[in-house]
C-alpha cells in the first residue's frame, strides 16, 4: 500500500509495511493534519484516533525517509534526520526515494490519502 502526503510546497509517496496499525491508519483516509516539526528531525502530525498497536514490537528506533505511530502520543512522524530507540514508535513504513525538502516543510496542514494501485 503507498500513501501521498500533501505539503503546501511538496508531496511525499511512502510504502506501508504489512503490520496492522498500518492498515487502521488507511482505514482512517483521506485526512487533513495539522503538522508541526518536532526535536528537528521529524514532521508529527496527531491522528483523530489512535492506533491499536498491540501486535507490534515495543518500540524501534528511526532512520531518514521512515514513518512511524508514536502510541503514546497518537501521533504520526516522518523523520527527516534518524533518531535513537524509543520505546511506543511503530515503524509504519517509508518514504519511497529521497526525502528532499521534507525537513524545510513548514507547519501548517497535511493531506493524507490512500493511492490506487
Amino acid at each position: 500500500m503507498k500513501i501521498r502526503f500533501r505539503f503546501p510546497a511538496d508531496e511525499f509517496i511512502a510504502t506501508l509495511v504489512d503490520q496492522p496499525a498500518a492498515y487502521e491508519l488507511v482505514a482512517m483516509l483521506p485526512l487533513r493534519l495539522e503538522v508541526s516539526d518536532f526535536a528537528s528531525a521529524e514532521k508529527i502530525a496527531y491522528l483523530p484516533n489512535k492506533l491499536n498497536v498491540d501486535s507490534a514490537p515495543a518500540g524501534t528506533d528511526a532512520v531518514v525517509g521512515d514513518l512511524a505511530y508514536y502510541a503514546p502520543w497518537g501521533n504520526l512522524a516522518l523523520f527527516y534526520k534518524n533518531a535513537p530507540y524509543a520505546p511506543g514508535l511503530v515503524h509504519l513504513g517509508r518514504i519511497d526515494g529521497a526525502i528532499g525538502t521534507l525537513g524545510q516543510q513548514r507547519e501548517g496542514v497535511v493531506t493524507v490519502e490512500l493511492i490506487a494501485e
